[in-house]
């Protein structure tokens, strides 16, 4: 079914009242979830948002908590996230990188002791609607094995890049598995089978069964021996740089996911007009459609043409997960 984005906007934040948010917290919060499930990831909207309850429940997120400042290098600055939500972190540290880009050209801004931040490319579009270009990733808890390894020691850890452009940002969202979790968990409500292999299954082969997948939290990295590298890369950047857990430390607290470590980074782009220049790598991309009539998408364009359909139709929501929420 579909609901007007105001109606679900409003619920999230009825609810995140109640648990003690400020009213402008709330807001914040709530505007990011109902902007993630406008945009098409329904995984870290309306589908995640019951489980980011039960953590404020728990104590693994705390609604009153505010970064820290720790530590400065010129362009590099360091904050403890405190355990608050991982949202409004996320939100914090790329406006610092898009402040301290204002005034040397690039910053970069990591943070420890935080929170999922939810969907990664909402910070990506932060610093692509500020004119800036944008890089951030995160580790996450164990959830993919190492090549050549066979339980989980290495996380899924999303990296995001944006790059501005007037006729519509260019935001690659990705994790290092083939297929986040959310995406797995989106399959495994809907009983479809992966179009391509995504994991492993309990008896260690490759699967498309989505639920057995999620089951074994062993899931495939992109790239095979490739996305295995790129995953502890980016788990050693975010650790040494926040200066706080890699996702070795993460597991040692327990199996819930938090007090994670996250990069932000924003660059100031050049004088040089940049406007033709992505237009004609675009432009070349495109075109060579598999079968004439066809679309290739560049990263980020078909975000806005489910954007576009919310805003007209209403917000697509699983009707069991609205109604579970509506009775929070």
């Amino acid at each position: 079914m579909r609901v007007p984005y105001n109606t679900l906007l409003a619920q999230f934040r009825r609810i995140l009242l109640s648990l003690g948010f400020s009213e402008a917290k709330a807001q914040q919060c709530a505007t990011i979830f109902a902007n993630n499930s406008r945009d098409g990831v329904y995984s870290h909207g309306l589908n995640r948002f019951p489980v980011f309850v039960d953590y404020v429940k728990e104590g693994l997120v705390n609604p009153a908590a505010e970064p820290s400042f720790e530590n400065t290098m010129v362009a590099l600055e360091q904050w403890n996230g405190n355990l608050g939500p991982g949202m409004l972190n996320a939100t914090f540290c790329m406006q610092r990188a898009i402040d301290l880009a204002k005034d040397n050209g690039i910053g970069c801004v990591a943070i420890n002791n935080t929170n999922h931040w939810m969907r990664g490319g909402t910070y990506g579009w932060q610093a692509a609607e500020a004119g800036y270009i944008g890089i951030c990733f995160t580790n996450t808890m164990a959830n993919l094995p190492p090549w050549g390894g066979t339980e989980p020691r290495l996380g899924n850890n999303p990296i995001v890049i944006a790059v501005p452009r007037p006729e519509g940002h260019i935001v690659l969202d990705m994790a290092i598995s083939q297929y986040s979790f959310g995406k797995l968990q989106q399959y495994k409500m809907d009983g479809k089978d992966l179009p391509v292999p995504g994991g492993y299954d309990t008896e260690g082969k490759l699967s498309t069964d989505a639920e057995a997948i999620y089951a074994t939290k062993r899931a495939l990295p992109i790239g095979f021996w490739k996305g295995s590298g790129l995953s502890l890369m980016l788990d050693l950047l975010a650790t040494l740089l926040s200066g706080g857990n890699s996702t070795a430390k993460v597991m040692e607290a327990g199996k819930k996911e938090t007090g994670v470590s996250q990069v932000f980074i924003c660059i100031k782009p050049g004088k040089i007009d940049s406007t033709g220049l992505i237009e004609q790598i675009l432009e070349y991309t495109k075109s060579s459609p598999t079968n004439p009539g066809e679309r290739i998408s560049y990263p980020g364009e078909n975000t806005l043409r489910t954007r576009r359909q919310s805003d007209e139709l209403g917000v697509l929501v699983d009707d069991n997960i609205w109604a579970k929420v509506q009775a929070l």
